[in-house]
C-alpha cells in the first residue's frame, strides 16, 4: 500500500464513481480499478458494496477511509512544514475556535496579519466539544476552547479569562442598575444560546440553587442574533463580557452583574504536543500569549 493508492481510493469514495475518479485524477478507468484491486488485496476485504458500483463502502471501506484522510493530512502537513522552513513568508495556518471565543483572537490576529502578511489564516468555526478531535486528527493546527480537554496528548495553555455578564436593552426596568440580586430575574425572558455549554449549565444550576425560575423561552443559534433580539426589547441575555463589549460601548446595551453569578470563562490554547509547532503557528501563539488578560482586574471585580 502507498499514499498513491490511499489518493485513488479516497477520490472514488469521494466521487461515487470509479469513471469520475479517473476523471478527477487525469487517469484511466481500468488504471483506477487496478488501483482498487491491488488495495483491497492488501487489505484482504472488499472495500465497496458488491454490485454497488462506488456507491457504498463496506465496514473496511469505512475504516480505511478514516485512516486514509489522517495519512493523507499528515502527507500535507509535511509538505507544508518544508515550505515553512523557508521563514514566515509564506504558509498558512488552521485555527479552530467556536463562535463567541473569536472575539479574544480578533486582536493578535490583526497583529500577525500586519507583522506576516504572506500567511494564510483559515479560521474554522468549531464547536468546541469537537475542537480536541480535530487537533489530534491534524485537521487543525491549534484550536481554542474553553475547559481542560481529556486528551493527554495535547499541550493546553490558558490565555484568557473572561466573565459571564447580563445585558438588557437601554430602557429596561433594571437599566440603570450595576448590579442586581438573581431574585429579581424570575420574570425575565432569556434569550440563550441553542448550543449546550458547561457554562450554559453552571447558570441553570445557579437559578435553581437559589429556587428562581429561568425562562429561556427564546434559542438563538449565534451570538450576534442574541444581542440583536436584547436590542429588540424581546428578552435579557447572559453572555461572556467579550461578546458585548462594543455594544456597551456605543451604549446599544446596558451590562448588569447579578450579584450571584461569579462565572469566570477561561480560554485555553490546545495543540499536538508530540510534533513541533510550524514556525507561522509558533509564531501565532506567541502574539496571542503576549495579548494582555483581563484576568486580574475581573477577578478583583469578583
Amino acid at each position: 500500500m502507498d499514499l498513491a493508492s490511499l489518493q485513488v481510493f479516497q477520490a472514488v469514495a469521494r466521487e461515487k464513481s470509479f469513471s469520475r475518479a479517473a476523471e478527477k485524477l487525469y487517469r484511466t478507468q481500468p488504471a483506477v480499478s487496478i488501483s482498487i484491486r491491488k488495495l483491497e488485496d492488501w487489505v484482504g476485504q472488499p472495500l465497496f458494496v458488491r454490485g454497488s458500483g462506488a456507491r457504498m463502502l463496506t465496514d473496511a471501506g469505512v475504516l480505511l477511509s478514516e485512516y486514509a484522510d489522517r495519512m493523507l493530512n499528515l502527507r500535507e502537513e509535511i509538505r507544508k512544514g518544508m515550505k515553512e522552513l523557508r521563514g514566515l513568508e509564506r504558509g498558512q495556518i488552521s485555527l479552530g475556535v467556536n463562535e463567541s471565543s473569536i472575539h479574544a483572537l480578533l486582536p493578535p490576529l490583526d497583529r500577525y496579519q500586519r507583522l506576516h502578511p504572506g500567511i494564510h489564516i483559515r479560521v474554522h468555526r468549531v464547536f468546541s466539544r469537537d475542537v480536541p478531535r480535530e487537533v489530534m486528527n491534524h485537521h487543525l493546527d491549534i484550536g481554542v476552547i474553553s475547559y481542560l480537554p481529556e486528551e493527554r496528548d495535547l499541550e493546553t495553555v490558558e490565555f484568557y479569562r473572561d466573565s459571564l455578564v447580563l445585558v438588557v436593552w437601554p430602557g429596561h426596568r433594571l437599566a440603570k442598575r450595576r448590579e442586581v440580586d438573581i431574585s429579581e430575574l424570575g420574570q425575565e425572558i432569556f434569550v440563550a444560546h441553542i448550543v449546550e455549554s458547561p457554562y450554559r449549565q453552571r447558570v441553570v444550576q445557579m437559578f435553581a440553587r437559589h429556587r428562581v425560575p429561568l425562562r429561556m423561552n427564546v434559542e438563538l443559534p449565534t451570538i450576534e442574533s442574541i444581542k440583536l433580539f436584547v436590542e429588540m426589547k424581546k428578552g435579557v441575555a447572559i453572555v461572556p463580557r467579550m461578546c458585548v463589549e462594543r455594544e456597551v460601548a456605543s451604549g446599544d446595551l446596558r451590562e448588569l452583574r447579578i450579584r450571584q453569578m461569579r462565572i469566570t470563562r477561561k480560554l485555553y490554547l490546545v495543540y499536538r504536543r508530540d510534533r513541533p509547532l510550524a514556525a507561522a503557528a509558533q509564531a501565532l501563539i506567541d502574539i496571542i500569549r503576549r495579548k494582555p488578560s483581563r484576568a486580574r482586574s475581573e477577578s478583583k471585580g469578583c
